[in-house]
Protein backbone atom coordinates (compact mmCIF):
# COMPACT_ATOMS: atom_id res chain seq x y z
CA UNK A 1 0.00 0.00 0.00
CA UNK A 2 3.10 2.48 1.13
CA UNK A 3 4.45 2.37 -2.60
CA UNK A 4 0.54 3.26 -4.12
CA UNK A 5 0.29 6.21 -2.16
CA UNK A 6 4.21 6.99 -2.47
CA UNK A 7 3.05 6.85 -6.30
CA UNK A 8 0.13 9.08 -5.63
CA UNK A 9 1.63 11.87 -3.90
CA UNK A 10 5.00 12.14 -5.66
CA UNK A 11 3.39 14.40 -8.11
CA UNK A 12 3.38 18.11 -7.88
CA UNK A 13 1.08 19.83 -5.81
CA UNK A 14 -0.86 21.79 -8.72
CA UNK A 15 -1.15 18.55 -10.68
CA UNK A 16 -4.70 17.38 -11.67
CA UNK A 17 -5.20 14.41 -10.50
CA UNK A 18 -8.76 13.63 -10.85
CA UNK A 19 -11.79 15.14 -12.45
CA UNK A 20 -15.45 15.50 -11.62
CA UNK A 21 -18.69 17.40 -12.17
CA UNK A 22 -17.35 20.39 -9.71
CA UNK A 23 -14.18 20.24 -11.91
CA UNK A 24 -10.36 19.61 -11.32
CA UNK A 25 -8.75 18.78 -8.33
CA UNK A 26 -4.74 18.45 -7.74
CA UNK A 27 -2.79 16.45 -6.06
CA UNK A 28 -2.79 19.20 -3.02
CA UNK A 29 -6.36 18.80 -3.01
CA UNK A 30 -7.24 15.41 -3.02
CA UNK A 31 -4.25 14.76 -0.64
CA UNK A 32 -5.95 17.64 1.67
CA UNK A 33 -8.90 16.36 1.39
CA UNK A 34 -7.98 12.95 2.03
CA UNK A 35 -5.75 13.51 5.23
CA UNK A 36 -8.80 15.17 6.89
CA UNK A 37 -10.54 12.54 6.43
CA UNK A 38 -7.85 10.10 8.10
CA UNK A 39 -7.90 12.79 10.59
CA UNK A 40 -11.99 12.32 11.18
CA UNK A 41 -11.91 8.29 10.87
CA UNK A 42 -8.75 8.47 13.55
CA UNK A 43 -11.35 10.41 15.83
CA UNK A 44 -14.42 8.61 15.61
CA UNK A 45 -12.90 5.31 15.20
CA UNK A 46 -15.49 3.32 12.77
CA UNK A 47 -15.52 -0.44 13.28
CA UNK A 48 -17.09 -0.96 9.72
CA UNK A 49 -17.62 2.19 7.15
CA UNK A 50 -20.39 1.94 4.71
CA UNK A 51 -19.59 4.07 1.71
CA UNK A 52 -23.24 5.13 -0.19
CA UNK A 53 -22.39 8.16 -2.50
CA UNK A 54 -22.69 9.03 -5.91
CA UNK A 55 -19.10 8.93 -8.23
CA UNK A 56 -17.08 12.25 -7.62
CA UNK A 57 -13.91 12.95 -6.20
CA UNK A 58 -15.22 12.79 -3.00
CA UNK A 59 -16.09 8.74 -3.13
CA UNK A 60 -12.23 8.50 -4.31
CA UNK A 61 -11.29 10.85 -1.04
CA UNK A 62 -13.15 8.31 1.32
CA UNK A 63 -12.02 5.65 -0.45
CA UNK A 64 -8.16 5.95 -0.15
CA UNK A 65 -8.69 7.37 3.64
CA UNK A 66 -10.37 4.50 4.72
CA UNK A 67 -7.51 2.26 3.20
CA UNK A 68 -5.13 4.48 5.06
CA UNK A 69 -6.81 4.29 8.36
CA UNK A 70 -7.16 1.04 7.67
CA UNK A 71 -10.82 0.51 8.18
CA UNK A 72 -13.16 -1.87 6.32
CA UNK A 73 -15.10 0.50 3.54
CA UNK A 74 -18.31 -1.44 2.13
CA UNK A 75 -19.49 0.65 -0.93
CA UNK A 76 -23.07 0.30 -0.72
CA UNK A 77 -24.46 0.30 -4.56
CA UNK A 78 -27.21 2.72 -5.33
CA UNK A 79 -29.12 0.11 -7.11
CA UNK A 80 -29.59 -2.33 -4.16
CA UNK A 81 -32.78 -2.73 -2.66
CA UNK A 82 -33.48 -1.72 0.88
CA UNK A 83 -33.54 -4.95 1.57
CA UNK A 84 -29.70 -5.44 0.24
CA UNK A 85 -29.10 -2.50 2.05
CA UNK A 86 -30.45 -3.70 5.53
CA UNK A 87 -28.55 -7.12 4.72
CA UNK A 88 -25.01 -5.72 3.71
CA UNK A 89 -25.29 -3.02 7.09
CA UNK A 90 -25.81 -6.21 9.27
CA UNK A 91 -23.30 -8.73 7.65
CA UNK A 92 -20.33 -6.33 7.58
CA UNK A 93 -21.51 -4.98 11.07
CA UNK A 94 -21.32 -1.67 9.52
CA UNK A 95 -21.88 1.36 12.01
CA UNK A 96 -20.91 4.49 10.54
CA UNK A 97 -22.66 5.14 7.12
CA UNK A 98 -21.65 8.00 5.03
CA UNK A 99 -23.62 9.08 2.06
CA UNK A 100 -25.40 11.55 -0.20
CA UNK A 101 -28.96 10.30 0.39
CA UNK A 102 -29.47 11.29 3.90
CA UNK A 103 -33.42 11.08 3.64
CA UNK A 104 -33.82 7.95 1.92
CA UNK A 105 -31.38 6.48 4.76
CA UNK A 106 -33.14 7.45 7.95
CA UNK A 107 -35.88 5.60 6.24
CA UNK A 108 -34.07 2.70 5.80
CA UNK A 109 -32.63 2.96 9.83
CA UNK A 110 -36.43 3.45 10.95
CA UNK A 111 -37.65 0.19 8.73
CA UNK A 112 -34.70 -1.81 10.64
CA UNK A 113 -35.15 -0.69 14.07
CA UNK A 114 -31.67 0.71 14.15
CA UNK A 115 -30.82 3.75 16.43
CA UNK A 116 -29.04 6.61 15.08
CA UNK A 117 -26.55 7.64 17.96
CA UNK A 118 -24.98 10.71 15.93
CA UNK A 119 -24.77 12.48 12.68
CA UNK A 120 -22.80 15.27 11.23
CA UNK A 121 -22.73 16.92 7.96
CA UNK A 122 -20.09 18.26 6.16
CA UNK A 123 -18.37 18.66 2.03
CA UNK A 124 -15.81 17.18 0.60
CA UNK A 125 -14.18 18.24 -2.41
CA UNK A 126 -17.21 20.43 -3.05
CA UNK A 127 -19.82 17.14 -2.40
CA UNK A 128 -22.25 17.59 0.94
CA UNK A 129 -22.91 14.24 2.63
CA UNK A 130 -24.14 13.18 5.96
CA UNK A 131 -22.12 10.63 8.31
CA UNK A 132 -24.73 8.53 10.39
CA UNK A 133 -23.41 6.41 13.58
CA UNK A 134 -25.50 3.48 14.18
CA UNK A 135 -25.63 2.20 17.87
CA UNK A 136 -26.88 -1.08 17.60
CA UNK A 137 -25.60 -3.03 14.74
CA UNK A 138 -23.87 -5.76 16.61
CA UNK A 139 -20.02 -6.61 14.93
CA UNK A 140 -19.44 -9.26 12.65
CA UNK A 141 -16.45 -11.79 12.26
CA UNK A 142 -14.10 -10.13 9.62
CA UNK A 143 -10.70 -11.89 8.66
CA UNK A 144 -7.51 -9.84 9.61
CA UNK A 145 -6.72 -7.33 7.20
CA UNK A 146 -9.73 -6.84 5.24
CA UNK A 147 -10.11 -3.34 4.24
CA UNK A 148 -12.79 -4.00 1.34
CA UNK A 149 -15.84 -5.47 1.67
CA UNK A 150 -18.07 -6.01 -1.70
CA UNK A 151 -21.23 -7.37 -2.28
CA UNK A 152 -22.25 -8.40 -5.80
CA UNK A 153 -25.74 -8.24 -7.06
CA UNK A 154 -25.43 -12.03 -7.56
CA UNK A 155 -28.73 -13.94 -8.20
CA UNK A 156 -30.20 -14.23 -4.70
CA UNK A 157 -31.72 -11.06 -2.43
CA UNK A 158 -28.57 -11.53 -0.24
CA UNK A 159 -25.41 -11.95 -1.61
CA UNK A 160 -22.46 -12.66 0.63
CA UNK A 161 -20.04 -10.03 1.49
CA UNK A 162 -16.59 -10.78 -0.11
CA UNK A 163 -13.65 -9.38 2.22
CA UNK A 164 -10.60 -7.95 0.26
CA UNK A 165 -7.03 -7.03 1.53
CA UNK A 166 -5.09 -4.61 -0.33
CA UNK A 167 -2.12 -6.92 -1.67
CA UNK A 168 -4.69 -8.56 -3.84
CA UNK A 169 -6.66 -5.85 -5.22
CA UNK A 170 -2.76 -4.12 -5.70
CA UNK A 171 -2.38 -7.33 -8.02
CA UNK A 172 -4.99 -7.13 -9.89
CA UNK A 173 -4.50 -3.00 -10.48
CA UNK A 174 -0.37 -3.70 -11.53
CA UNK A 175 -1.64 -6.70 -13.70
CA UNK A 176 -4.58 -4.48 -15.21
CA UNK A 177 -2.34 -1.61 -15.90
CA UNK A 178 0.18 -4.23 -17.43
CA UNK A 179 -2.04 -5.49 -19.93
CA UNK A 180 -3.54 -2.46 -21.17
CA UNK A 181 -1.17 -0.37 -21.34
CA UNK A 182 -2.47 2.43 -18.50
CA UNK A 183 -0.48 5.29 -18.68
CA UNK A 184 0.08 9.01 -17.67
CA UNK A 185 -1.55 10.28 -20.65
CA UNK A 186 -4.49 8.11 -20.42
CA UNK A 187 -8.33 9.79 -19.67
CA UNK A 188 -10.32 6.85 -18.18
CA UNK A 189 -14.15 7.82 -17.73
CA UNK A 190 -16.16 6.20 -15.55
CA UNK A 191 -19.69 4.88 -16.77
CA UNK A 192 -20.14 2.54 -13.93
CA UNK A 193 -20.74 3.04 -10.21
CA UNK A 194 -17.74 3.06 -8.05
CA UNK A 195 -19.16 0.86 -5.70
CA UNK A 196 -18.67 -2.06 -7.82
CA UNK A 197 -15.49 -3.74 -7.50
CA UNK A 198 -14.50 -3.81 -11.21
CA UNK A 199 -14.89 0.37 -11.62
CA UNK A 200 -13.75 0.48 -8.39
CA UNK A 201 -10.06 -1.35 -9.14
CA UNK A 202 -9.67 -0.59 -12.72
CA UNK A 203 -11.49 3.31 -13.29
CA UNK A 204 -9.92 4.68 -10.18
CA UNK A 205 -6.73 2.04 -9.02
CA UNK A 206 -5.40 1.47 -12.63
CA UNK A 207 -5.12 5.20 -13.47
CA UNK A 208 -3.91 6.49 -10.58
CA UNK A 209 -0.98 4.07 -10.51
CA UNK A 210 -0.54 4.90 -14.13
CA UNK A 211 -0.24 8.70 -13.25
CA UNK A 212 -3.76 9.33 -15.00
CA UNK A 213 -6.66 11.17 -14.50
CA UNK A 214 -9.79 9.16 -13.48
CA UNK A 215 -13.07 11.49 -14.72
CA UNK A 216 -15.12 10.80 -11.67
CA UNK A 217 -18.94 12.69 -12.72
CA UNK A 218 -22.33 11.83 -11.38
CA UNK A 219 -23.97 9.19 -12.84
CA UNK A 220 -27.07 11.17 -14.01
CA UNK A 221 -24.20 13.18 -15.52
CA UNK A 222 -22.98 10.38 -17.64
CA UNK A 223 -26.32 8.86 -18.52
CA UNK A 224 -27.18 6.28 -15.86
CA UNK A 225 -30.16 5.56 -14.48
CA UNK A 226 -30.87 3.40 -11.45
CA UNK A 227 -29.70 -0.45 -12.78
CA UNK A 228 -30.57 -0.51 -15.55
CA UNK A 229 -31.23 2.51 -17.45
CA UNK A 230 -29.21 4.28 -19.57
CA UNK A 231 -29.35 6.79 -21.84
CA UNK A 232 -26.39 5.94 -24.18
CA UNK A 233 -26.99 9.27 -26.20
CA UNK A 234 -25.60 10.55 -22.99
CA UNK A 235 -23.10 8.71 -22.57
CA UNK A 236 -21.57 8.67 -25.69
CA UNK A 237 -21.87 12.68 -25.56
CA UNK A 238 -19.44 12.50 -22.22
CA UNK A 239 -17.11 10.00 -23.54
CA UNK A 240 -16.85 12.68 -26.55
CA UNK A 241 -16.83 15.87 -24.16
CA UNK A 242 -13.83 14.21 -21.83
CA UNK A 243 -11.74 12.94 -24.82
CA UNK A 244 -11.85 9.60 -23.05
CA UNK A 245 -8.91 6.67 -23.80
CA UNK A 246 -10.31 4.42 -21.65
CA UNK A 247 -13.74 3.45 -20.00
CA UNK A 248 -15.87 0.58 -18.87
CA UNK A 249 -18.93 -1.40 -20.14
CA UNK A 250 -21.58 -4.51 -19.59
CA UNK A 251 -22.58 -5.61 -22.93
CA UNK A 252 -25.89 -3.97 -22.69
CA UNK A 253 -24.43 -0.41 -22.50
CA UNK A 254 -21.50 -1.97 -25.92
CA UNK A 255 -24.65 -2.90 -27.69
CA UNK A 256 -26.67 1.18 -26.76
CA UNK A 257 -22.93 2.62 -27.85
CA UNK A 258 -23.36 0.58 -30.87
CA UNK A 259 -26.38 1.45 -31.95
CA UNK A 260 -25.28 5.18 -31.36
CA UNK A 261 -22.08 4.83 -33.27
CA UNK A 262 -24.26 3.20 -36.04
CA UNK A 263 -27.11 6.21 -35.92
CA UNK A 264 -23.62 8.70 -36.93
CA UNK A 265 -22.72 9.32 -33.38
CA UNK A 266 -18.84 10.19 -33.17
CA UNK A 267 -16.57 8.36 -30.95
CA UNK A 268 -13.54 9.91 -29.01
CA UNK A 269 -10.50 10.24 -31.06
CA UNK A 270 -7.91 9.06 -28.65
CA UNK A 271 -10.29 6.23 -27.11
CA UNK A 272 -8.14 3.17 -27.83
CA UNK A 273 -9.70 0.24 -24.82
CA UNK A 274 -13.31 -0.57 -23.95
CA UNK A 275 -13.81 -3.31 -21.22
CA UNK A 276 -16.82 -4.68 -21.81
CA UNK A 277 -17.18 -7.47 -18.06
CA UNK A 278 -20.22 -8.37 -15.75
CA UNK A 279 -21.74 -10.83 -18.44
CA UNK A 280 -21.17 -12.97 -21.26
CA UNK A 281 -20.67 -11.00 -24.79
CA UNK A 282 -21.19 -12.52 -27.93
CA UNK A 283 -18.64 -12.59 -30.55
CA UNK A 284 -21.15 -10.88 -33.05
CA UNK A 285 -21.03 -7.73 -30.84
CA UNK A 286 -17.77 -7.38 -30.54
CA UNK A 287 -17.31 -7.94 -34.39
CA UNK A 288 -20.17 -4.90 -34.86
CA UNK A 289 -17.87 -2.88 -32.53
CA UNK A 290 -14.74 -3.44 -34.25
CA UNK A 291 -16.31 -2.29 -37.64
CA UNK A 292 -17.59 0.71 -36.17
CA UNK A 293 -13.91 1.37 -34.96
CA UNK A 294 -14.83 0.64 -31.27
CA UNK A 295 -11.91 -0.97 -29.52
CA UNK A 296 -13.99 -3.73 -27.51
CA UNK A 297 -12.30 -6.27 -25.07
CA UNK A 298 -14.11 -9.41 -23.54
CA UNK A 299 -12.44 -10.30 -20.19
CA UNK A 300 -13.58 -12.19 -17.30
CA UNK A 301 -13.33 -12.17 -13.21
CA UNK A 302 -14.84 -12.12 -10.06
CA UNK A 303 -15.16 -10.91 -7.16
CA UNK A 304 -13.84 -13.69 -4.65
CA UNK A 305 -10.74 -12.92 -7.18
CA UNK A 306 -10.56 -9.50 -6.77
CA UNK A 307 -12.13 -8.88 -10.02
CA UNK A 308 -10.52 -9.39 -13.48
CA UNK A 309 -9.18 -12.60 -14.26
CA UNK A 310 -8.64 -12.65 -17.56
CA UNK A 311 -8.58 -9.71 -20.51
CA UNK A 312 -8.17 -9.67 -24.18
CA UNK A 313 -5.53 -6.89 -25.44
CA UNK A 314 -5.35 -4.59 -28.65
CA UNK A 315 -1.80 -7.51 -28.94
CA UNK A 316 -3.37 -10.82 -27.80
CA UNK A 317 -7.76 -10.70 -28.49
CA UNK A 318 -9.67 -13.62 -29.25
CA UNK A 319 -13.22 -12.90 -29.74
CA UNK A 320 -14.87 -16.07 -28.33
CA UNK A 321 -13.23 -15.92 -25.82
CA UNK A 322 -12.47 -13.84 -22.21
CA UNK A 323 -8.84 -13.43 -23.12
CA UNK A 324 -5.73 -14.53 -21.21
CA UNK A 325 -5.36 -14.98 -17.64
CA UNK A 326 -3.19 -11.65 -16.52
CA UNK A 327 0.04 -12.01 -14.78
CA UNK A 328 -0.42 -12.36 -11.46
CA UNK A 329 -3.61 -15.36 -12.08
CA UNK A 330 -2.88 -19.28 -11.80
CA UNK A 331 -5.21 -21.40 -13.63
CA UNK A 332 -6.42 -24.91 -13.57
CA UNK A 333 -9.19 -27.14 -14.19
CA UNK A 334 -11.14 -29.66 -11.54
CA UNK A 335 -12.16 -32.99 -13.61
CA UNK A 336 -15.40 -31.44 -13.97
CA UNK A 337 -13.65 -28.58 -16.07
CA UNK A 338 -14.70 -26.40 -13.32
CA UNK A 339 -12.12 -23.01 -13.50
CA UNK A 340 -9.75 -22.75 -10.76
CA UNK A 341 -8.02 -19.82 -9.64
CA UNK A 342 -5.13 -18.53 -7.83
CA UNK A 343 -2.91 -15.00 -7.14
CA UNK A 344 -5.00 -12.92 -5.88
CA UNK A 345 -7.98 -14.30 -3.58
CA UNK A 346 -10.23 -12.93 -1.32
CA UNK A 347 -9.59 -13.27 2.71
CA UNK A 348 -12.61 -15.09 3.10
CA UNK A 349 -16.20 -13.93 3.82
CA UNK A 350 -18.27 -12.31 5.93
CA UNK A 351 -19.14 -13.99 9.29
CA UNK A 352 -17.18 -17.20 7.81
CA UNK A 353 -13.68 -17.97 9.75
CA UNK A 354 -12.42 -19.97 7.38
CA UNK A 355 -9.23 -17.92 5.61
CA UNK A 356 -8.39 -17.99 2.00
CA UNK A 357 -5.17 -18.06 0.96
CA UNK A 358 -3.93 -16.29 -2.28
CA UNK A 359 -1.92 -19.31 -3.31
CA UNK A 360 -5.06 -22.04 -2.77
CA UNK A 361 -7.03 -22.09 -5.77
CA UNK A 362 -10.81 -20.68 -5.73
CA UNK A 363 -13.28 -23.04 -7.46
CA UNK A 364 -14.97 -19.91 -9.45
CA UNK A 365 -17.92 -21.88 -10.13
CA UNK A 366 -17.57 -21.55 -13.71
CA UNK A 367 -17.04 -24.27 -16.54
CA UNK A 368 -14.22 -23.41 -18.99
CA UNK A 369 -10.95 -24.46 -21.00
CA UNK A 370 -7.82 -23.06 -21.71
CA UNK A 371 -7.29 -23.73 -25.77
CA UNK A 372 -3.80 -24.38 -27.49
CA UNK A 373 -2.86 -20.07 -27.68
CA UNK A 374 -3.66 -20.13 -23.70
CA UNK A 375 -6.50 -18.10 -24.27
CA UNK A 376 -9.71 -19.15 -21.44
CA UNK A 377 -12.79 -20.26 -22.89
CA UNK A 378 -16.42 -19.72 -20.58
CA UNK A 379 -18.68 -22.12 -21.05
CA UNK A 380 -21.35 -21.75 -18.56
CA UNK A 381 -21.74 -21.34 -14.70
CA UNK A 382 -21.54 -25.15 -13.19
CA UNK A 383 -25.32 -24.52 -11.79
CA UNK A 384 -26.45 -23.42 -13.65
CA UNK A 385 -26.08 -26.79 -16.77
CA UNK A 386 -29.30 -29.10 -16.65
CA UNK A 387 -29.79 -32.54 -17.65
CA UNK A 388 -32.35 -33.32 -20.28
CA UNK A 389 -34.63 -36.54 -20.07
CA UNK A 390 -32.10 -38.51 -21.99
CA UNK A 391 -29.06 -37.97 -19.52
CA UNK A 392 -27.86 -35.49 -21.21
CA UNK A 393 -25.61 -32.41 -19.65
CA UNK A 394 -26.40 -28.74 -21.15
CA UNK A 395 -24.64 -25.21 -20.35
CA UNK A 396 -27.69 -22.91 -21.41
CA UNK A 397 -24.99 -20.45 -21.60
CA UNK A 398 -23.61 -21.58 -24.57
CA UNK A 399 -26.44 -22.13 -26.81
CA UNK A 400 -27.28 -18.45 -25.31
CA UNK A 401 -24.55 -16.54 -26.21
CA UNK A 402 -24.74 -18.22 -30.12
CA UNK A 403 -28.07 -17.17 -30.62
CA UNK A 404 -27.05 -13.56 -28.92
CA UNK A 405 -24.97 -12.90 -32.09
CA UNK A 406 -27.56 -12.46 -34.51
CA UNK A 407 -29.54 -9.11 -34.78
CA UNK A 408 -32.58 -9.76 -34.32
CA UNK A 409 -32.30 -11.63 -31.01
CA UNK A 410 -32.46 -8.87 -27.74
CA UNK A 411 -31.68 -11.57 -24.77
CA UNK A 412 -32.39 -15.63 -24.51
CA UNK A 413 -32.86 -18.06 -22.03
CA UNK A 414 -32.52 -21.58 -22.42
CA UNK A 415 -34.62 -24.14 -20.63
CA UNK A 416 -34.25 -28.15 -20.56
CA UNK A 417 -33.96 -29.62 -17.69
CA UNK A 418 -35.65 -33.02 -17.68
CA UNK A 419 -37.07 -32.51 -20.54
CA UNK A 420 -36.85 -34.58 -24.53
CA UNK A 421 -35.43 -31.22 -26.05
CA UNK A 422 -34.54 -27.33 -25.00
CA UNK A 423 -37.05 -24.54 -25.69
CA UNK A 424 -36.21 -20.68 -25.25
CA UNK A 425 -37.79 -17.34 -23.95
CA UNK A 426 -36.44 -14.64 -26.27
CA UNK A 427 -36.69 -10.88 -26.02
CA UNK A 428 -36.70 -9.97 -29.96
CA UNK A 429 -35.17 -6.45 -30.70
CA UNK A 430 -38.62 -6.29 -32.91
CA UNK A 431 -42.06 -7.25 -32.21
CA UNK A 432 -42.71 -7.73 -36.03
CA UNK A 433 -43.60 -10.84 -38.65
CA UNK A 434 -40.06 -10.33 -39.93
CA UNK A 435 -38.35 -10.35 -36.69
CA UNK A 436 -39.79 -13.61 -35.89
CA UNK A 437 -38.76 -15.20 -39.18
CA UNK A 438 -35.24 -13.82 -38.45
CA UNK A 439 -35.01 -15.66 -35.30
CA UNK A 440 -36.44 -18.88 -36.74
CA UNK A 441 -33.64 -18.17 -39.25
CA UNK A 442 -31.72 -17.62 -36.58
CA UNK A 443 -32.37 -20.73 -34.45
CA UNK A 444 -31.90 -22.49 -37.58
CA UNK A 445 -28.38 -21.53 -38.16
CA UNK A 446 -27.05 -22.02 -34.52
CA UNK A 447 -28.83 -25.69 -34.47
CA UNK A 448 -26.59 -27.10 -37.32
CA UNK A 449 -23.34 -25.96 -35.26
CA UNK A 450 -24.99 -27.80 -32.10
CA UNK A 451 -25.21 -31.00 -30.88
CA UNK A 452 -28.80 -32.38 -30.97
CA UNK A 453 -28.86 -32.52 -27.44
CA UNK A 454 -28.20 -28.66 -27.11
CA UNK A 455 -30.70 -27.75 -29.87
CA UNK A 456 -33.29 -25.47 -29.76
CA UNK A 457 -36.73 -26.76 -31.08
CA UNK A 458 -39.22 -24.05 -29.81
CA UNK A 459 -39.59 -20.74 -28.30
CA UNK A 460 -41.63 -18.10 -26.86
CA UNK A 461 -41.39 -14.45 -27.13
CA UNK A 462 -40.69 -12.62 -23.60
CA UNK A 463 -43.26 -10.31 -22.86
CA UNK A 464 -40.54 -7.72 -21.54
CA UNK A 465 -37.19 -7.54 -21.69
CA UNK A 466 -34.83 -9.29 -18.85
CA UNK A 467 -34.35 -6.54 -16.31
CA UNK A 468 -33.17 -5.94 -13.24
CA UNK A 469 -36.86 -3.80 -12.45
CA UNK A 470 -38.65 -7.05 -13.43
CA UNK A 471 -35.97 -9.21 -11.22
CA UNK A 472 -35.22 -11.34 -14.36
CA UNK A 473 -31.45 -9.52 -14.68
CA UNK A 474 -29.12 -9.26 -12.13
CA UNK A 475 -27.55 -5.43 -12.00
CA UNK A 476 -24.26 -6.53 -14.08
CA UNK A 477 -26.32 -8.39 -16.53
CA UNK A 478 -26.73 -11.88 -15.49
CA UNK A 479 -30.11 -13.73 -15.76
CA UNK A 480 -32.41 -14.96 -12.90
CA UNK A 481 -32.77 -18.04 -14.49
CA UNK A 482 -35.42 -18.70 -11.42
CA UNK A 483 -37.12 -15.64 -12.03
CA UNK A 484 -37.16 -15.97 -16.05
CA UNK A 485 -38.67 -20.01 -15.58
CA UNK A 486 -41.30 -19.04 -12.83
CA UNK A 487 -42.45 -16.27 -15.06
CA UNK A 488 -42.80 -18.13 -18.21
CA UNK A 489 -43.68 -21.79 -17.12
CA UNK A 490 -47.03 -21.91 -17.71
CA UNK A 491 -45.96 -21.15 -21.82
CA UNK A 492 -42.68 -23.65 -21.57
CA UNK A 493 -44.94 -26.29 -20.11
CA UNK A 494 -47.77 -25.92 -23.20
CA UNK A 495 -45.04 -25.96 -25.63
CA UNK A 496 -44.09 -29.75 -24.15
CA UNK A 497 -47.60 -30.13 -24.31
CA UNK A 498 -48.34 -29.42 -27.73
CA UNK A 499 -45.56 -31.62 -28.83
CA UNK A 500 -46.90 -34.83 -27.22
CA UNK A 501 -49.89 -34.22 -28.37
CA UNK A 502 -49.12 -33.66 -31.87
CA UNK A 503 -46.88 -37.40 -31.39
CA UNK A 504 -50.12 -38.57 -30.00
Amino acid sequence: MRQFFETLWSHPPAHVVLRGSAGAVTCGELRDATERAVENFRAIKPRVIGLALDNSPAWATLDLAAMTAEIPLVPLPFFFSPGQLAHAIRDAGINCILTDQPQNFLQLFADMGVTVSACQGYTILGQPMMEFHLADVAPAELPTGTLKITYTSGTTGNPKGVCLGWEAMSRVAHSLREATGANADDRHVSLMPLSTLLENIAGLYVPLLAGACPVLLSLAEVGLRGASGADVKKMAATLNACDATTTILTPELLRGLIAVTHAGGALPKNLRFVAVGGAAVSAGLLAQAAQLGIPAYEGYGLSECASVVSLNTASENLRGSVGKPLPHARIAFAEDGEILVAGANMLGYTGDATRVSRDDYWPTGDLGFLDDDGFLHIIGRKKNVFITSFGRNVAPEWVERELAQHPAIMQVAVFGEARPWNAAVIAPVSATLESVAAINDAIRDVNRHLPDYARIRRWIPARAPFQPANEQLTANGRLRRDAIFAAYRAELDNLYEEETHAVL
